[in-house]
């Protein structure tokens, strides 16, 4: 499955943040049977990489399974070494990108300007999150749409609900990253899934 595909799936990318390795194949068992096809565990979760192996041992023939936080260039081959082929940035490190690209994975910097965004792009970005969500609203992103590559995913990340999604895709955002929202440590599964399925309906309801 590669990212368009995945994207198409399902536009909602799980943000697992704190997740140890032990919870690593029971949540990424519910969110996939809930419709999630991109999970990210944060490079600042406890033994990140342990996760990201189990994740993509398990799951990699049915979802794609990257990291986020990726700060550096060294990292980025640290998660190439899991299997797993996406990476997620708080920020737009040309470097991080770079590295990401010639590695051939997808590249998923976050930016919160058009600059940000451009610079994002002409390093081989593979698309772009707006981060965060909550400061760059709606009519931001359609402004960015109206400029950027049409064929550049822009992802709304950060403060994002099932109430606000519709807006948001409205304005031309592709897809979602959601964390606090359907993870918390220790969260046990059987909420895990109420909220999984909760964003997957609002996703439905969008594309309806």
């Amino acid at each position: 499955m590669n990212f368009h595909d995945a994207l198409k799936a399902c536009n909602l990318i799980a943000i697992l943040r704190g997740i140890t390795p032990a919870e690593a194949e029971p949540i990424g068992e519910a969110l996939i049977e809930a419709g999630w096809r991109i999970i990210e565990v944060p490079l600042n979760s406890p033994d990140p990489f342990k996760s990201i192996e189990a994740l993509q041992k398990r799951f990699g023939d049915r979802a794609l399974i990257g990291a986020g936080t990726v700060l550096t260039p060294a990292q980025v081959a640290d998660v190439a070494a899991t299997g797993a082929n996406v990476i997620i940035s708080p920020n737009a490190n040309l470097s991080v990108i770079e590295a990401s690209v010639a590695k051939g994975m997808v590249s998923l910097p976050g930016v919160a300007t058009p600059t940000e965004a451009f610079a994002a792009i002409g390093a081989g970005a593979t698309g772009v999150k707006a981060f965060p969500a909550e400061a760059i609203p709606p009519v931001v992103i359609k402004a960015w749409k109206a400029v950027l590559p049409k064929e550049i995913p822009v992802l709304a990340v950060g403060g994002v609900t099932p109430e606000n999604m519709k807006a948001f895709t409205e304005a031309g955002a592709a897809g979602f990253g959601i964390g606090g929202s359907i993870y918390k440590p220790g969260a046990d599964l059987a909420t895990v899934a109420a909220q999984a399925k909760k964003f997957i309906d609002a996703m439905r309801a969008n594309r309806a």
